[in-house]
């Protein structure tokens, strides 16, 4: 599938105001923001107290069969480890500022766990090298933090995952960086009301597209 930006790019001259609404000419927004890797930074090791999922040793999670239905124990465990998720998240969010490096992000949400006794989840997950995922504008989501500096008017996501007690606890969040644009700001927050009115229809008995069907729906009204 090509990009809207992909087709855009196509079309549109450098002297056009750009597609995204940030009120810029095309040549000095987006089209001088091509994507990178950049330069990852070592494995931050976690304490050996620390319980780990059962794929850290290997890389790859060890497949088994488990009910679809969860006993009560099992969902008291989720809410105590999605509430520690949180909790990680808001913290490492505070540290969201132009300048900052996905990386720094990394630190201040490793360390966060670390003093919480949790484990990250995504650090070694087939490989995976860091402990939370941050994506950057038009990253779609599992970003590996590196030494990518925030810009004012970025968009991050950054997205925690924790394991304690044999569950993970999972939880991820949109910042915006310095003075952001419309037409991301909008982005942002409809996203996010796209997601609680999804919530709002979760019950005993809906099928799984339902929650879809509201999601597009208000997506749409908003022209994302």
């Amino acid at each position: 599938m090509v990009s809207t930006a992909t087709r855009t790019r196509a079309t549109i001259r450098g002297n056009d105001d750009c597609w995204c609404g940030s009120g810029k000419k095309y040549k000095r927004c987006h089209r001088l923001q091509l994507l990178r890797p950049g330069t990852v930074g070592p494995w931050r090791d976690v304490p050996p107290e620390i319980v780990r999922p059962d794929y850290v040793a290997t890389g790859s999670p060890v497949h088994g069969t488990e009910a679809m239905v969860k006993s009560a124990d099992v969902i008291e465990r989720m809410r105590v480890a999605g509430r520690i998720a949180r909790d990680v998240l808001v913290e490492t969010g505070a540290a969201v500022a132009p300048g900052v490096t996905t990386d720094e992000l990394d630190r201040v949400a490793h360390e966060a766990h670390v003093r919480r006794g949790v484990y990250p989840s995504p650090l070694g997950y087939h490989g995976f090298p860091k402990s939370v995922c941050t994506s950057v504008n038009e990253v779609i989501c599992h970003g590996i933090p590196s030494d990518q500096q925030l810009k004012d008017g970025d968009i991050v996501n950054v997205d925690v995952t924790i394991y304690l007690d044999g569950v993970h606890g999972d939880t991820s969040v949109t910042f915006l960086v310095g003075d952001v644009d419309p037409a991301s700001r909008l982005l942002v927050r409809e996203t996010r009301n796209s997601l609680y009115k999804a919530i709002e229809v979760v019950r005993p008995g809906i099928p799984v597209s339902e929650i879809g069907r509201v999601i597009e729906a208000h997506a749409h009204k908003h022209g994302l």
